[in-house]
């Protein structure tokens, strides 16, 4: 099993669409899209510009617990300002080694200044079990002697 996969290998395989959402979005219609898409983070960008990352997290401890209301709060007030980026070049082992070592659990990926995707920590777990199970079943098949040595 490796882990030394480029992320574009992730990126590759998630639906192309990227989510997003601009800072003035009222934290309700960002919780909806979330929803709807079935995501757990959206990137707020603005005129192009990545400027944070809007979580589920963000909203449970940054408005449910402190007693806001989303339909009045503004994703800008409760984002994560401080994203973690990553390059479509990047390995998974490395992705995998800076959200355990930052406590996250998104990372935007970035190429030629433009972010292309985000990748979650639920992405690259998939990713490892996919490999895990290909080279079982690859070791399988060498074993029953289905695949030449």
């Amino acid at each position: 099993m490796t882990t030394s996969h480029p992320i574009s290998s992730i990126l590759y395989h998630k639906k192309a669409t990227l989510w997003s959402v601009p800072p003035d979005t009222t934290v309700f219609d960002a919780i909806k899209l979330m929803a709807e898409k079935n995501i757990g983070a959206l990137p707020v960008i603005q005129d192009g510009e990545l400027h944070g990352v809007f979580t589920e997290r963000d909203y449970t401890r940054k408005v449910a617990l402190q007693g806001k209301t989303s339909k009045e709060t503004r994703v800008r007030e409760i984002m994560t300002g401080q994203v973690f980026i990553v390059t479509p070049a990047d390995s998974v082992a490395t992705c995998m080694k800076m959200m355990n070592d930052n406590r996250v659990r998104h990372l935007a990926v970035i190429e030629g200044g433009k972010i292309v995707g985000i990748v979650s920590i639920g992405d690259l777990v998939n990713w490892v079990i996919s490999a895990q199970d290909a080279t079982i079943e690859q070791m399988e098949r060498y074993i029953a002697g289905g695949v030449a040595a």
